[in-house]
């Protein structure tokens, strides 16, 4: 039994935290003042029945002070008629009577219609009374519960942004922002990293350029430099060649002068004197 008695307080207690996370303070508030407006509906209902009550309270009341009057007047005229001699005096005695008790009733229920008549008169003033308090009541009320909810709801933006600047956020935002940052400094470090890498490289050829600068001008200089001398070779060769030719061509037209000088020669004298094809054939050699 003990152990089922915990259980249904367990169960209790939970049904009850559930409902109170379940309650909505603004939602029953407004459930509330529309409950009321139908308990207003019905009290207003009641003030027009017990009031038209009250009316029909206060004609009856009227109505009785009437008779009571009209049957004294009629006993009055019946009597009046006896002594003019229009009727006998034994017959309107007795209708004069009958008018006298029918008096008599109404002002007997006079007292009742009376105390009726200011009961409802009460019964009305008091539901009149509450109605307008439970007007009043609603409007202010209603007026507490807008005022309340446009202060829930600033006070519910505020608390979300107070949140949001305390760094408390349900929705990691911080923490996503805070990897979002990690991730674009670490392509800001690679990125770096690569230009270090290329302007390495870049000093590099920078610097063997500029040995070779510092020693015998700049690579391309040199390089045309090479070809410039390559070139005048080239060109000394083919005329070298050219001026050969030239002497080779030549040699048949002076052979025959040399030979013819070196017989006039007299003796003694050396003869050997080479003719220029041989001049040439030699420079050849050379």
């Amino acid at each position: 039994m003990g152990f089922f008695k915990r259980l249904f307080r367990i169960g209790k207690a939970e049904v009850n935290d559930a409902i109170e996370k379940l309650e909505d303070p603004i939602k029953m508030t407004e459930q509330g003042i529309r409950d009321m407006e139908v308990d207003l509906d019905k009290s207003i209902r009641a003030l027009a029945e017990v009031r038209a009550t009250c009316v029909r309270a206060k004609n009856e009341l009227d109505a009785a002070k009437q008779n009571a009057t009209d049957y004294e007047n009629k006993a009055i005229m019946l009597l009046k008629r006896a002594e003019s001699g229009v009727i006998s005096n034994s017959e309107a005695d007795r209708l004069a009577t009958m008018a006298l008790q029918k008096k008599s009733e109404n002002v007997q229920n006079i007292p009742v219609l009376q105390a009726n008549y200011d009961k409802y008169c009460a019964a009305v003033a008091k539901l009149e009374e509450s109605v307008k308090k439970l007007q009043t009541n609603i409007s202010k009320w209603k007026n507490e519960a807008k005022m309340l909810k446009a202060r829930a709801k600033v006070s519910e933006a505020t608390a979300n942004v107070n949140k949001q600047l305390a760094g408390i956020d349900s929705s990691d935002t911080i923490a996503m922002l805070e990897r979002m940052k990690e991730k674009v400094e670490q392509q800001e470090a690679l990125s770096d990293s690569y230009l270090e890498i290329a302007e390495h490289k870049v000093g590099d050829d920078m610097a063997i350029d500029n040995a070779l600068e510092s020693t015998g001008g700049s690579l391309a200089a040199s390089s045309e430099l090479m070809a410039l001398k390559a070139k005048m070779n080239s060109a000394n060769a083919i005329e070298t060649k050219v001026e050969g030719n030239k002497a080779i061509s030549n040699s048949s037209v002076s052979d025959l002068d040399l030979l013819k000088q070196q017989m006039a020669q007299p003796e003694g004298v050396d003869k050997n004197i080479s003719t220029p094809q041989q001049q040439a054939d030699s420079m050849t050699q050379e």
